[in-house]
């Protein structure tokens, strides 16, 4: 116990000490004096000038209170909206800019200009200068020559000086428009440009270098003004988001806005230069308008709350420490709980997975906090709400994933190892009834199989083959035939018609055991047995607990075929490391080859369920219900063959996943409720499906992603780009999936790494089939058994190859279509577009390895042809 406190308050402590350092204070120089002036937008949190709704006289007041602490300057756009802020700003002894709204709306233009100069004459203390037009010209609202004859409009009927804004560009493309105002008025926004707030690797001796966007605005201003030497410049607006979307190498955050500020005042002082910042007050209901990040363009939140101090050092999020004490102290009791439980894995098994569970708290309180650094609408708490638990279910399979990988890497032995026995003599050798279903197999298959029981090192056993709805006699007699020749310990049946698929031919099989049998065991009709099969196992049944001992599927006649090679390596990962894992907990998945059960006990719980298509698990479920005790052995003591092809591969891995959810739907309150089953087995057989749940979820998280990748595309204005609170638990859960599988494999199964690889393209060629097993389980009550083909059918023409995978072609067609509109679309510029297409990406892997796998096996059946 001590050895696990110890353990969970170190975790817990660098747990702390990674918040802390994301979160390390950054130190602008410190700005000490007013502010040039701001652009002002009066509405607040929850306003919207496009639904018609406007701040009061008193919330307009209290905003120019706030600012008169800091400038004595403001900025508005439009004299049509919130008329009373120039009355209220003479008021508060504060100077305006005052703005007129030009676009193409020529009646309210005029409006707009009649308004401007009626507030300008009835104003003249606090109206000190006007602007004609906001970047009218850059939106290509008007021509230049119509917004000029505003200026000189203005200019005629006011003793205001008037002014344009626009953009840098715009005033180097039109020199004539400095003819006709009193002073030039530029926006400057190294944001758009893409030029980082800070560089931490530059080593020149220029003190702005370290802040590239501050001297590149300079830079901008200085250009303008040697353009322009005889106008008088005003920085309209300059200012830096504090959230959004990063553009390029332009990071949106608290940290980078207080960098950039607070440099260029202390820029602006020396080199007096005159400006207003971009802008007082976030604006929720401009990221409607023109994207996220432009509704965090204020110093002060949309609560009016100063984002950053002025003077010492900032820190991103000023309530990390809270959010660290949350991650620690939530993820605190289970360290505790685990590293005592299983005292048994090796310190540094501990370590690791203590350290997973700290990361899965900390990402649940930064997943449950992140999106409070947002103005979310409606429609976006509603999306987080139904997301949420899908980041829980992420990080649940994560740690499921984590647990296995713990144990299997750092144990230090397996608590229940089984081997092989000494075998017993004659006389004490149990009864076995061996049955083999058949169903229109090639009967030289058979043969070999029944060759290899025939030279069986034991003496008490017999062998059924139990044959059932094979139509053609040419494929079932030769069988019949060839078991009479192998003598009285063979006995063929042949059932036709007959119900419950293979479970209704094994309880066919379970009448006719001969009464002395104490021990059914089961093969396929492509297994190729070791001689001392029965001699070695049977031995287990000498103890009345022991209901099953199950031994691994293999396969043979593999390697010189890549497409049989990479499916029997395949295989070998779950029968090397996920039934060791399960057998830890007498919680191994029965599976219906290389299997011994006893008689009394198979009996005596029902015989084989005929309700669902994986009876051999479902029985393993329910013997362990009952109390037995369930050995595995890992030891090759069979062979069979793989699939002949990928649509074979496919089919049987359905059914798998199908008959999960069978057993899922059926055992629900075993797996839920305390009863028999204890807490481990439980535990397995509820979790041991998540990866194929995720498999699932995996289908549908790409149809929205393709759905909301062609929004994105076609209508950019509508779709946003997804936030990163989705985008990088995806990632990591995609990177830590796939790090956990790689190293689990290479140190259990022994095979080289080639096979590694090829048995990876090999599972992630499975996922859609899987997904739909799955999906079609939870749905549907039933399905056909399908047998799974182990001997080669005609390839047929190269297109054929395909046929197999034509939906999982389509979904590759779709999301390389999907990357390819992003690229086109958004480019590189956003590291949330960039993510998005690595996610996309990834998410084509299963899809394209489903292509690539049918491909192989089409060439591998025309050599082997």
């Amino acid at each position: 116990m001590l050895v696990a406190v110890l353990l969970a308050l170190i975790v817990a402590a660098m747990n702390i000490g990674l918040w802390w350092w994301s979160n390390l204070p950054n130190g602008p120089e410190d700005w000490k004096g007013p502010i040039g002036g701001f652009a002002l937008s009066a509405f607040q949190r929850y306003q919207n000038p496009l639904k018609n709704d406007f701040p009061s006289d008193d919330e307009i007041d209290g905003d120019l209170k706030l600012l008169r602490h800091y400038t004595s300057r403001i900025r508005t756009y439009s004299t049509l909206q919130n008329p009373q802020v120039y009355r209220l700003a003479e008021k508060n002894g504060l100077e305006v800019m005052a703005g007129a709204w030009i676009d193409r709306r020529l009646d309210n233009n005029e409006k707009e200009i009649e308004t401007l100069i009626a507030q300008a004459r009835r104003y003249p203390n606090s109206i000190n200068r006007v602007v004609v037009g906001n970047e009218v010209l850059f939106r290509n609202d008007i021509p230049p020559e119509q917004l000029m004859a505003y200026a000189d409009r203005v200019r005629a009927a006011i003793h205001q000086p008037v002014t344009i804004a626009e953009p840098w560009h715009i005033w180097a493309k039109y020199p004539e428009l400095a003819e006709h105002v009193d002073f030039i008025t530029v926006h400057l926004f190294p944001y758009w440009n893409g030029i980082a707030a800070v560089s931490n690797s530059n080593t020149s001796t220029d003190p702005l270098a370290r802040f590239p966007a501050v001297r590149d605005a300079l830079e901008s201003y200085e250009a303008l003004r040697r353009l322009y030497p005889n106008k008088p410049i005003v920085i309209g607006e300059i200012g830096w988001p504090s959230n959004g979307d990063r553009y390029m190498y332009a990071d949106p955050s608290v940290s980078n806005e207080a960098i950039f500020l607070r440099t260029w005042f202390n820029e602006a002082k020396k080199r007096n230069i005159d400006y207003y910042v971009m802008e007082a007050f976030d604006q929720p209901w401009k990221e409607a308008l023109s994207g996220r990040t432009e509704a965090y363009w204020g110093m002060f939140n949309a609560d009016r709350q100063l984002k950053f101090p002025f003077t010492g050092p900032v820190t991103e999020d000023v309530k990390w420490p809270w959010k660290a004490l949350a991650a620690s102290l939530l993820a605190l009791l289970p360290m505790i709980w685990f590293a005592s439980r299983y005292s048994r894995f090796k310190l540094m098994g501990r370590f690791f997975f203590c350290a997973l569970i700290q990361l899965a708290c900390g990402l649940v309180v930064w997943s449950a906090t992140l999106p409070f650094n947002y103005y979310l609408s409606w429609v976006d708490w509603t999306m987080l709400v139904l997301l949420f638990p899908a980041q829980i279910a992420i990080l649940a399979i994560l740690l499921i994933n984590g647990f296995e990988f713990t144990e299997v890497l750092w144990r230090r032995s397996w608590v229940r190892h089984a081997g092989l026995r000494k075998p017993d003599p004659v006389e004490k050798q149990p009864f076995v009834s061996i049955h083999l279903a058949c169903y229109n197999e090639p009967p030289e298959m058979v043969f070999i199989t029944l060759d290899s029981l025939a030279a069986l090192q034991y003496e008490n056993f017999e062998v059924l083959v139990i044959d059932n709805n094979t139509k053609d006699p040419a494929i079932w007699q030769p069988v019949q035939e060839y078991c009479e020749k192998l003598g009285s310990k063979f006995r063929f049946f042949h059932l036709e018609p007959w119900p419950g698929f293979k479970a209704g031919a094994l309880n066919f099989g379970l009448k006719e055991t001969d009464p002395r049998a104490d021990v059914v065991a089961v093969i396929d009709a492509d297994y190729v047995v070791r001689e001392d099969w029965l001699s070695s196992l049977t031995g287990y049944f000498h103890d009345p607990k022991v209901a099953v001992v199950q031994c691994p599927q293999a396969h043979r006649d593999f390697e010189h075929n890549r497409f049989r090679r990479m499916t029997a390596w395949e295989y070998d990962g779950f029968f090397r490391i996920g039934m060791h894992h399960r057998n830890e907990r007498n919680a191994i998945i029965q599976h219906g080859t290389m299997t011994m059960v006893r008689r009394s006990a198979l009996e005596g719980t029902g015989g084989w369920s005929e309700w669902t298509i994986c009876e051999d698990a479902e029985l393993g479920l329910r013997l362990m219900h009952a109390g037995y005790e369930l050995v595995y052995v890992d030891e090759l003591m069979g062979v069979g063959l793989t699939p002949a092809d990928f649509k074979a591969y496919k089919s049987q891995r359905y059914r798998w996943a199908f008959g999960a959810m069978q057993i899922l739907k059926g055992r629900w309150d075993w797996m839920t409720r305390k009863g028999p089953l204890s807490g481990g087995q439980r535990f397995h057989f509820l979790t041991g499906w998540f990866s194929w749940f995720a498999d699932a979820l995996h289908l549908i998280f790409t149809m929205m992603a393709i759905f909301w990748t062609a929004g994105m595309v076609a209508f950019p204005s509508v779709f946003n780009l997804p936030m990163q609170l989705f985008l990088i638990p995806v990632i990591g859960f995609f990177f830590a999936k796939a790090i956990f599988g790689i190293v689990l494999y290479r140190a259990r199964v022994p095979c080289g790494w080639y096979d590694t690889l090829m048995a990876s393209l090999a599972s992630m060629s499975l996922s859609h089939a899987i997904a739909r097993g799955i999906l079609h389980g939870l749905t549907r009550e039933k399905t056909s058994f399908v047998v799974t083909a182990k001997s080669r059918r005609l390839g047929g023409s190269n297109f054929a190859a395909f046929a197999p995978v034509r939906e999982e072609l389509l979904m590759a067609i779709a999301l390389v279509c999907c990357i390819i509109g992003m690229g086109l679309r958004f480019g590189t510029y956003y590291v949330e577009g960039t993510l998005w297409m690595f996610i996309l990406g990834a998410q084509s892997i299963p899809y394209v390895s489903a292509v690539v796998g049918a491909w192989i096996a089409h060439r591998a059946g025309d050599k082997a042809g």
